[in-house]
């Protein structure tokens, strides 16, 4: 599908923590179909080809005796060593991409479509897309916000986010960027990006 027969790519990406759903929600509330990469990539803990796979690369270490995933287990191994964190990437980025065209092809008649991921340029899925829109949040407040959301500690947090760019480098980088801030609406920066991706299309 070329570029002039598809709808424009535009990937959403920031630090985790920065409030990328919120603003995703803002775009799909214009009617932009939105493609959020980590749901996508859960759904595979179910395929039995990727369990297979999974298998191979961490052991029996990572499955509850029941057969599920154990995702806490495979994410202490792999935010504490790089090497498995890539070969897990490896698994999965090259499937999420597929699906993600998929997507694309279903939704052809939409003026651009929205690709989710924290990890945009740490794995080059920016290359891939005709735009790219970043969320930014200051660390200190994002670590606050994680730490109500996912009760984790301060060092497991910073563990994860040593695994991305920094998020200045990521909002230095982007074509466009949400200031995720209290009194800064966020609905009308995505109004505002929402009609500067549609005038690009026409000019």
């Amino acid at each position: 599908m070329s570029s002039s027969t598809r709808p424009l790519l535009v990937a959403l990406t920031g630090g985790i923590g920065c409030g990328k759903t919120t603003v995703l929600h803002h775009f799909q509330q214009l009617g932009i179909p939105c493609f959020v990469a980590d749901q996508v990539a859960g759904n595979y803990y179910t395929q039995p080809d990727f369990l297979k796979q999974i298998r191979s690369l961490f052991g029996d270490q990572v499955f509850q005796p029941n057969g599920d995933v154990d995702k806490l287990a495979i994410a202490r191994i792999v935010f504490s060593d790089t090497h498995a964190l890539a070969r897990l990437n490896a698994l999965i980025h090259p499937r999420v991409w597929e699906d993600f065209q998929r997507f694309v092809q279903s939704n052809s008649l939409a003026p651009y479509v929205i690709f989710e991921s924290a990890i945009a340029y740490e794995y080059s899925f920016d290359k891939m897309v005709d735009r790219v829109v970043c969320v930014y949040l200051e660390e200190k407040e994002r670590l606050r916000r994680l730490q109500l959301r996912d009760h984790a500690t301060r060092e497991q947090l910073q563990a994860r986010m040593n695994n991305q760019l920094s998020a200045e480098e990521k909002m230095m980088r982007a074509h466009y960027v949400v200031l995720n801030y209290e009194g800064n609406p966020r609905e009308r920066q995505v109004k505002h990006i929402h009609q500067q991706l549609i005038n690009n299309l026409h000019s």
